[in-house]
């Protein structure tokens, strides 16, 4: 059994955390321990990550020192940093297959290159590795690790994605990003290279937002069918993390889909309004967990999901049920679990975290 992670190693972790990710640093306060502790050192060993290839100079070189940290984690031979040896404890104590972290640095490798993406699969393969890899290793350190379960964390990881492509269009593009489907563009009218140069909202450009939106709406749907499926713990945290999450496509709908001359935000008041709805439907409407047919798996995660599959947990390792933490708290950690995602846009952007 492996030792359990470096107590000086953890407290680096925290305040790494708690000085550019205050609000999760805050949320797993209220963990349980067993879960709170590998979460951070997932989370922190992935901000790393994200600043290494955002902030660097040589975005490709950063990306290949990555590699050889990440090799050296499986390895059990850490980098000597806080964040690798805790992250080299977590991966082997939850069996953590490579795959997963290998799959987001592939995707950080697709940004260092400003890659493109021609249509939505391929869109949602570059989605699949910066966010449905985290949601798979996120599952995992939850103990959660069927395929079912899998699936439906990297269909919202996936979903999520999707939502802040669609939110920061315009910055995006102002900043010589583009990630929507270029075959989508054509399909528009739009010579990609010319809206680039001068990127303006057009009715051709709403249509591609609401069809961006559309595709996440039917992962959040997936999502939704699937958490009837999770534990019972589980479920009503991460639906109200889909809805809260979510609101963010309401929102742009409400600006008539106009994402290139303002950043939709949702608000505060709004953000309360919605997590107190979602709370008062379950309270009243959650059903049991029924018996559903299969849910089908997006094509672009299926190596996540079968790396998983082909890597189960020793018995030995597998831990007495978690008390479950009071909805709100959950609600907190699932939706900051995620914010590495917008953490990296904002860096991108040259923009300051919230």
């Amino acid at each position: 059994m492996t030792r359990p992670t470096n107590p000086a190693d953890m407290a680096a972790c925290r305040a790494l955390l708690k000085g550019g990710s205050r609000t999760f640093h805050a949320a797993s306060l209220v963990l349980p321990r067993k879960v709170a502790d590998p979460a951070i050192a997932l989370y922190a060993f992935c901000r790393l990550a994200d600043d290494a290839v955002d902030l660097g100079v040589n975005r490709a070189a950063a990306v290949e020192r990555l590699k050889d940290r990440l090799d050296r984690a499986y390895r059990a031979q850490p980098m000597n940093l806080a964040a690798d040896r805790a992250f080299a404890d977590v991966v082997s104590r939850f069996s953590i297959p490579r795959e997963l972290p290998e799959a987001l640095l592939e995707g950080l490798a697709w940004d260092s290159r400003c890659r493109r993406y021609e249509t939505l699969p391929e869109l949602y393969a570059y989605a699949a590795r910066v966010a449905g890899a985290v949601g798979a290793m996120m599952s995992l350190v939850m103990w959660q690790r069927s395929p079912d379960i899998v699936a439906r964390a990297c269909d919202l990881g996936v979903a999520m994605q999707l939502t802040n492509i669609a939110r920061d269009i315009g910055e995006d593009a102002r900043a010589g990003r583009l990630y929507l489907p270029i075959s989508w563009l054509h399909d528009a009218g739009i010579d990609p290279e010319q809206w680039l140069a001068k990127p303006v909202f057009t009715t051709g450009i709403a249509a591609i937002v609401q069809r961006l939106l559309d595709a996440a709406d039917a992962l959040y749907g997936r999502a939704t069918l699937g958490i009837e499926r999770l534990p019972r713990s589980c479920r009503p945290g991460i639906y109200a993390a889909r809805a809260l999450y979510a609101e963010i496509g309401r929102e742009l709908e409400r600006r008539g889909f106009d994402s290139i001359s303002q950043r939709a935000v949702v608000s505060t008041k709004r953000k309360i309004t919605v997590l107190a709805r979602t709370l008062a439907f379950l309270e009243k409407e959650w059903s049991p967990a029924r018996k559903l047919a299969p849910i089908a798996q997006l094509d672009e995660t299926r190596f996540l999901i079968e790396a998983v599959a082909a890597t189960p947990l020793r018995d030995a390792l597998r831990p007495a049920e978690v008390k479950a933490q009071p909805i709100e708290d959950r609600v907190v950690w699932v939706i900051d679990l995620f914010t590495r995602l917008e953490r990296r846009d904002q860096l991108l952007r040259g923009g300051s975290l919230r």
